[in-house]
């Protein structure tokens, strides 16, 4: 495949996949291309089916230099979704530099602070080839992670809806709880916890005594005895 002359070669695009879903690490990747590596078909991977979005991934990971990064579930709910998702960026750039001077980077989103200097581009993963690569890779890579989990937790069928609040997922957590890989503080994860599970999770190592202290805070009992919950407010996307 010829270069396209329009593409900047000289750019980092980062990317992120999972800001929204209630269970799993969100993802990040940061991708740089040489000049001589041209992948027509690469836009924002939500545009792309999801047999589109994996031909790429393979091509790009093969012919790219890349970083990917991940924050976990506790680490979103110790930091919340927005700090976790910088952290996972910055992971991923920290393992490219490995390859690569770190310039130039631009990175999809807006208000982002980052360990590098990084332009943000409000839906950057559509305009800039860079990033519309990393959103590929985080993507794809998130839901692989998802894949694997189903195998762990078949009852909540992640690797259907990647652990996005929909109706179906919200429904199963009705039926059969949380998990300590559910994002807590996430409503509506929040109503389904209690102090008993909370501890069981503790004692068996499931959780932090930081995260369970942070989760316990957005819980009250009444006078009755009764659990009343804190609303957690978040942004996703």
């Amino acid at each position: 495949m010829s270069k396209d002359k329009s593409i900047d070669y000289t750019i980092i695009g980062v990317d992120e996949a999972g800001r929204g879903p209630l269970f799993g690490p969100v993802v990040a990747a940061a991708v740089f291309l040489d000049e001589d590596v041209y992948i027509e078909g690469i836009d924002d991977s939500k545009k792309l089916s999801e047999k589109k979005r994996n031909e790429l991934y393979e091509m790009i990971f093969s012919r790219a230099k890349f970083g990917i990064g991940l924050a976990t579930p506790e680490e979103i709910d110790l930091h919340n979704i927005f700090h976790a998702t910088e952290l996972a960026m910055n992971r991923a750039l920290e393992l490219l530099s490995q390859f690569v001077e770190i310039k130039n980077v631009f990175v999809d989103g807006k208000n982002l602070k980052l360990n590098y200097p990084a332009t943000c581009i409000v839906k950057g993963d559509g305009e800039i080839y860079q990033i519309s690569a990393a959103s590929i890779l985080a993507k794809v890579t998130r839901d692989k992670i998802m894949k694997k989990f189903d195998l762990q937790f078949p009852q909540y069928k992640l690797s259907v809806h990647k652990g996005y609040p929909t109706e179906e997922h919200i429904e199963l957590l009705k039926v059969h709880g949380p998990t300590p890989f559910h994002r807590l503080t996430f409503e509506p994860v929040t109503e389904m916890l209690s102090v008993k599970l909370l501890d069981s999770w503790l004692r068996e190592g499931l959780i932090s005594e930081e995260r369970y202290e942070k989760v316990s805070s957005l819980l009250e009992v009444d006078l009755f005895g009764n659990l009343r919950k804190h609303r957690t407010h978040r942004k996703s996307k």
